[in-house]
């Protein structure tokens, strides 16, 4: 391809997007059901009679930071999203929102990082679409995925499952991508590099699930972070959650980063970690299967699901390491604007 940015033509239907389809989305996906050509990629499913589907969009600023860029944030946020639900994710689509003078290397780029993500999910890009805007009318790339899986049967995860006595497990560390965020925009330094834990994590969900079979629910604490998921269980289950601030693994350079800025790491969102709400009775076996998986080494306990006091709501306690207890609120307002 000859030309070095993205200009109007690319969206015309014609031989100018015909070339950018080809050169640089087929050249990086390359799956069958995209050489065909067709309006719609055709995959397989078993016959379990129930699919899973997600969709999202992602309009990140900057397009690359440290540990990815949003090529690599869309797959791997709609992968967890479905995965979320026990699914066994198979098939994703992709739409781009190109700005006119956008520079193709960099388009090109997202695209690998894409494909690459795919393959280590295990899924394959099926189907897309592309349309090109106006110079000005966008922030350079939007990418919207859309991901289906097939459910098997007797699995049925739901954030109203969770019961008292039941133990929350976090997959990692947590903080790290609106952190990595903040910093590449804002040009902040600090002594140890953070990045993004942008990741797929359907491997670790199906370890999880096998470990721990009547697992409750699983949710990754990406806009809001931990507090929003948490918030979510509790609300949906009419129960509260009690967690141990000393347990809830944060890295070092996050936990200072979030000092300096005044923000709460259970706040910041995440990318590449996973809540697991599990029965006691397995929550060994959910810790040590997500411990063997890559991005599940640093997993943790950090609490335990409460019957409600009599008059209360739905809430979220943190213990802290003095011994006392406060209410972990859902993020009001926005904390990082345009983190994914």
């Amino acid at each position: 391809m000859t030309d070095a940015t993205v200009l109007m033509g690319h969206g015309s239907g014609g031989q100018m997007m015909k070339r950018l389809i080809d050169e640089i989305f087929l050249e990086a996906f390359d799956a069958p059901e995209l050489h065909a050509g067709n309006d719609a990629g055709v995959g397989e499913l078993p016959a379990t009679g129930r699919i899973a589907l997600s969709t999202d969009s992602f309009v990140v600023t900057p397009q690359f930071f440290p540990g990815g860029d949003i090529g690599r944030l869309a797959v791997c946020g709609t992968v967890n999203d479905v995965a979320t639900s026990g699914a066994h994710v198979r098939y994703l689509s992709c739409g781009f929102i190109l700005e006119e003078g956008y520079p193709l290397d960099d388009l090109r780029t997202i695209a690998r990082s894409m494909a690459e993500a795919a393959r280590e999910a295990d899924v394959r890009i099926v189907t897309g679409d592309t349309k090109v805007v106006e110079r000005g009318s966008a922030d350079g790339v939007y990418i919207n995925t859309t991901g289906v899986g097939e459910v098997p049967a007797g699995i049925c995860l739901s954030a109203g499952a969770c019961t008292p006595g039941d133990v929350i497990l976090v997959s990692g560390t947590l903080g790290d991508h609106g952190i990595a965020i903040m910093s590449q925009r804002e040009g902040l330094a600090f002594d140890t590099d953070i990045v993004s834990d942008a990741a797929p994590l359907n491997h670790l969900i199906a370890a999880v699930m096998q470990a721990a079979p009547r697992t409750r629910c699983f949710r990754d604490p990406t806009r809001g972070g931990l507090a929003s998921t948490l918030n979510e269980f509790a609300e949906a289950s009419r129960v509260a959650i009690e967690i141990d601030e000393d347990a809830v693994p944060v890295r070092p350079a996050v936990r200072g980063a979030c000092e300096m800025l005044g923000y709460d790491p259970l706040q910041v969102a995440n990318e590449g970690k996973m809540v697991a709400v599990v029965p006691e009775q397995e929550a060994t076996a959910a810790l040590e299967a997500m411990r063997r998986t890559r991005y599940g080494e640093q997993a943790a306990i950090i609490g335990r699901v409460r019957e409600l006091d009599r008059g209360r709501e739905p809430h979220v306690r943190v213990r802290t390491g003095w011994g006392a207890t406060r209410i972990l609120d859902m993020l009001v307002g926005e904390q990082l604007p345009r983190i994914c």
